[in-house]
């Protein structure tokens, strides 16, 4: 199953859940972590979200792989749905929001009508990412190579070392197996100090928590708020698996 179906297998009841948010903190900043895979924080107003890969069907396409041309569609329609819900004046996109630097500039006039209508009236702000280091001028919105919110640095890639950071590149999943079954979603990863937001993107895929790529980054261990069908769940390290 592609990341454009969104999966929907209820979780085994390893923890209580939370309702359709959790709350956490960063540096001092509230952030609400959304069932969508977006982050909000209320203080400032402010949605963000990580890796949304537009254009990623279109750019496989050029390379052979073809796969259903909708992956920037479905996307738009996801980030459209919880910008409606919270109705921010700034959005922050962390980075990969484009699948490669060319990514902008095939946008169909549909989705290219989508993204500015969801810009209009608000602050945007694209950090880049690994997948976009450039985005053309013509693109409504900030480019940026990172963001400071006081002690809580919003970039790309998490950097090891870093003292407070929201960031995505990971693409973060939490994998349980319980009872002879198993489940593998989108998580948020945090341990307090630093938070790696899941791949909002269709088409993103995931990388387990497990991998080594996540150890130096939470050498004492971290919390995933693994994405349900209708509810969050935080799960301890202990508790979640490799591939």
């Amino acid at each position: 199953m592609t990341a454009l179906a969104r999966q929907t297998t209820a979780l085994p009841p390893l923890a209580a859940p939370s309702a359709t948010t959790a709350e956490i903190t960063l540096g001092g900043v509230a952030c609400a972590l959304d069932l969508s895979g977006a982050l909000y924080m209320p203080h400032e107003d402010t949605l963000v979200v990580a890796d949304l890969h537009l254009e990623k069907g279109s750019s496989l396409a050029r390379r052979g792989s073809l796969l259903p041309p909708y992956d920037t569609r479905t996307t738009l329609l996801a980030l459209g749905g919880v910008i409606g819900r919270y109705n921010p004046r700034r959005v922050v996109a962390l980075g990969d929001s484009f699948h490669d630097v060319g990514g902008p500039e095939r946008l169909g006039d549909g989705d290219a009508e989508m993204l500015a209508a969801l810009q209009a009236g608000r602050e945007w702000v694209w950090i880049v990412g690994n997948h976009d280091p450039s985005l053309p001028e013509a693109l409504p919105g900030d480019v940026v190579a990172e963001l400071a919110m006081g002690d809580l640095v919003l970039r790309h890639a998490p950097e090891i070392g870093a003292p407070c950071e929201l960031a995505g590149h990971l693409h973060p999943v939490g994998k349980v197996v319980r009872r002879g079954g198993g489940v593998r979603r989108r998580c948020f990863v945090t341990d307090g100090r630093r938070c790696v937001m899941p791949a909002f993107g269709a088409y993103a895929g995931g990388l387990n928590v497990c991998d080594p790529a996540f150890q130096p980054l939470f050498p004492k261990g971290f919390s995933a708020h693994v994405i349900g069908g209708e509810r969050l769940f935080a799960i301890g390290r202990s508790l979640l698996c490799a591939d």
